[in-house]
């Protein structure tokens, strides 16, 4: 648990398992600014419309490296709450999370820090909780018991 970004309240300086070698780090590029990203729609039935959107996603990925879509399905309100609950999540105390804690990646729902926090030589810097969601009624047993409405 003391590998946790989130559990370092108080740092004052980047702690050096998380700074590239100068060697290793990204070049100066010249990045093209854009006055709008690509907006992907996902509204609409058909075939065709389908196709449409795949070759938008694919040329946006290709292009730009993201984008933006619109018309998804998923309720603004439900995001809001998602955002919400996430941030009350990572806010709890560390003993509140500390049985979810796992360096194996195998363990089906955990929480953990970089990707391979043992065997990197430079870390990322983020804490992740990943589990499975689906079929609901198999998974939502190991999930966070807190914040209650995470479940």
């Amino acid at each position: 648990m003391e590998k946790l970004i989130s559990a370092k309240c108080n740092i004052q300086s980047v702690p050096e398992s998380y700074i590239l070698p100068p060697e290793t780090r990204p070049g100066i590029f010249i990045v093209p600014q854009f006055e709008t990203i690509p907006v992907i729609d996902l509204g609409g039935e058909t075939t065709a419309d389908r196709t449409t959107k795949i070759q938008q996603i694919m040329k946006a990925s290709q292009e730009y490296g993201f984008f933006q879509v619109i018309n998804h399905g998923v309720p603004e309100r439900l995001m809001r709450d998602e955002l919400t609950v996430a941030k009350e999540f990572f806010e709890l105390p560390a003993e509140d999370n500390a049985s979810l804690y796992s360096e194996d990646p195998k363990q089906s729902c955990r929480l953990y820090t970089s990707i391979d926090c043992v065997k990197e030589k430079v870390h990322f810097w983020r804490d992740n909780l990943r589990h499975p969601c689906h079929p609901v009624e198999e998974h939502m047993q190991f999930w966070p018991a807190k914040p209650a409405q995470y479940r």
